[in-house]
């Protein structure tokens, strides 16, 4: 007969694989990176109270002691997160400075199957429906920032921070580090962003929200073609050029679907005639199209008739 093993004795087990536990001891961190970006690295961990597994952003202070801006910046994306509470945005759980090892930290839900870029790479025999699922609670989320007191920009929407739970297809925006909350006027003036994925007006400093409309199209384009848009040209300045005399990507040629291209063109649109999130919602492009949360209420509506 096999002992028992006690659940004292399988927590410290667990305790064993973990790298480093926050200052509660409710979160422990594995040495399994989720990814990695030029500020910060973020690992798979585990939330020992709620036993749900979580994501662990790290960002080493002592890389950018010279940079008082990206300091700045990386607070603003932890004040951001804690203040927005939507299904389709990355949820904040709990932050803090480790003052001995000079690190930020902080965790985040975890999305299952990683980003939306690598994850429709996996998966290249997608329905049209199901990008249609995606894109919609991706203007969800938008929608929510844009309409949010302040207004929130995005300012980098692109598909490597669209993030997936592939089991039920659920899409949540993150990595909002270089977002921007705007005044009634919703206009900033900072140029930033991933340039494949930026709006001409963007380029030019002087932009509203409306920037992550363009980028967004871009993501829908992606999504349909599996092509980075303007994966033609060599170097930003070509990328530039083509953005800003109003030329689209090569890949807006691969999408053979009218009602697709059209609905994309209009994202890409100019800033006076490019939609908002909501006005995007309530095309009929999205005309029957139900994600993951509504289909969940009506199989619990179905379930309480019987």
């Amino acid at each position: 007969m096999m002992p028992s093993t006690s659940f004292d004795e399988v927590a410290e087990s667990d305790k064993e694989l973990f790298v480093e536990v926050d200052p509660t001891g409710r979160y422990g961190r594995y040495n399994e990176l989720l990814g990695a970006g030029a500020v910060k690295r973020v690992y798979r961990a585990f939330d020992q109270e709620e036993g749900i597994e979580v994501a662990w952003n790290q960002v080493k202070l002592r890389n950018f002691s010279d940079d008082e801006a990206m300091i700045n910046r990386l607070y603003s994306e932890v004040r951001l997160l804690h203040d927005l509470k939507n299904k389709n945005i990355i949820s904040l759980y709990s932050v803090w400075r480790d003052e001995n090892n000079n690190t930020l930290n902080f965790i985040t839900e975890v999305c299952t199957s990683g980003n939306l870029r690598e994850y429709r790479q996996k998966h290249k025999h997608v329905s049209i429906n199901a990008l249609k699922k995606w894109a919609r609670q991706i203007l969800k989320g938008l929608e929510y920032m844009h309409t949010h007191e302040p207004c929130v920009i995005h300012r980098d929407l692109n598909c490597s921070n669209i993030f997936i739970n592939g089991n039920i297809g659920q899409v949540k925006i993150g990595d909002l580090g270089l977002a921007a909350t705007v005044g009634k006027n919703h206009a900033a003036h900072s140029l930033l962003g991933t340039p494949e994925f930026m709006a001409p007006e963007l380029y030019e400093e002087d932009y509203t929200e409306l920037i992550d409309i363009y980028s967004f199209g871009m993501c829908l384009l992606e999504m349909v073609t599996l092509e980075l848009p303007y994966s033609e040209c060599e170097n930003v300045a070509k990328i530039y050029r083509k953005v800003t005399s109003g030329l689209r990507p090569r890949a807006m040629s691969k999408v053979k679907d009218p009602e697709v291209l059209a609905f994309i063109e209009k994202c890409l649109a100019q800033p006076r005639a490019r939609p908002s999130a909501a006005e995007l919602l309530n095309d009929p492009f999205f005309h029957g199209i139900r994600d993951v949360d509504e289909e969940e209420e009506d199989d619990d509506e179905n379930l309480g008739r019987l």
